[in-house]
């Protein structure tokens, strides 16, 4: 895809994400926080269904959305993007900006909503702060796509499974936070809808207005020229020898015509 219908699609994808999340807030808000649709009923069973293996294992994965770990990742996703030294530390960058202000916004939305937790009765594991939008779900959201979308940038080669393999994590660990009983299914998916909203936002910029020279695309396309060139020189060469074959092959059939113009077309006697 050219870089004009990236940008549109990712600012299409973006705005759609962010409108169903601003939606969601106001229902949140107008219902003071308290559990909406399946929110109650996920708890109860998540609460009921919890061996020690299942326990542990979940801790162990959603402490991967917090941290060390997203910025880690976002890191990666850059090396990974960039092609030349200036293109990846370009990358760095702008991925770790994304995730920063997107963790920024994360905890002015959460101030603005202020939607109280489960009740800590309820609680596996240690969490802290408002609710909603989940912090976990969104850092490990916003990590996951950086690292999808430098994938996807990257290569065709083996980007479906990788792309299922990252997406999963990203989404398991959000799913992680009410099944520990720390965070309702509303708060995981506002957590899952503002990543999308702002990711698309930062790649519709990126890709708009980030200048030919220091994308990847940049340094394919001209090394796609330079593989181009002895190509068309090699064809150039036998454009202008065919000519020369052709006439070489003339003179000779000159030569070989028959002294006689009544005898055209047959061969001389010997």
């Amino acid at each position: 895809m050219k870089r004009g219908e990236v940008a549109e699609l990712a600012g299409s994808c973006g705005l759609g994400a962010w409108t169903a999340f601003g939606v969601l807030t106001m229902v949140v808000m107008g219902h003071d926080g308290l559990p909406l649709f399946a929110d109650a009923d996920l708890l109860s069973w998540s609460v009921g269904h919890r061996p020690d293996v299942a326990v542990a294992f979940a801790r162990g994965l959603t402490d991967t959305g917090t941290g060390v770990v997203p910025y880690a990742l976002a890191v990666l996703a850059a090396l990974i993007a960039g092609r030349t030294p200036r293109q990846r530390a370009l990358a760095v960058a702008l991925c770790l900006g994304c995730l920063g202000a997107g963790q920024v916004l994360r905890y002015a939305g959460m101030a603005l909503v202020a939607r109280r937790r489960p009740p800590l009765a309820d609680w596996a594991t240690h969490a802290s702060g408002w609710a909603f939008p989940s912090g976990h779900t969104t850092t490990a959201a916003l990590a996951a796509g950086l690292l999808i979308i430098s994938v996807r940038v990257r290569g065709p080669r083996c980007t479906t499974p990788l792309t299922l393999v990252i997406g999963g994590w990203g989404a398991s660990v959000g799913l992680t936070r009410v099944y520990l009983g720390v965070h309702w299914l509303t708060d995981v998916v506002g957590g899952w809808l503002f990543a999308l909203g702002w990711l698309g936002l930062c790649l519709s910029v990126v890709a708009y207005w980030l200048p030919d020279r220091w994308t990847p695309s940049a340094t394919d396309s001209d090394s796609a020229r330079g593989t181009a060139e002895p190509t068309g020189s090699t064809a150039g060469d036998r454009t202008h020898t065919a000519p020369k074959q052709t006439d070489v092959a003339r003179e000779r059939s000159e030569d070989r015509a028959p002294d006689d113009p009544g005898r055209r077309g047959r061969s001389r006697p010997t």
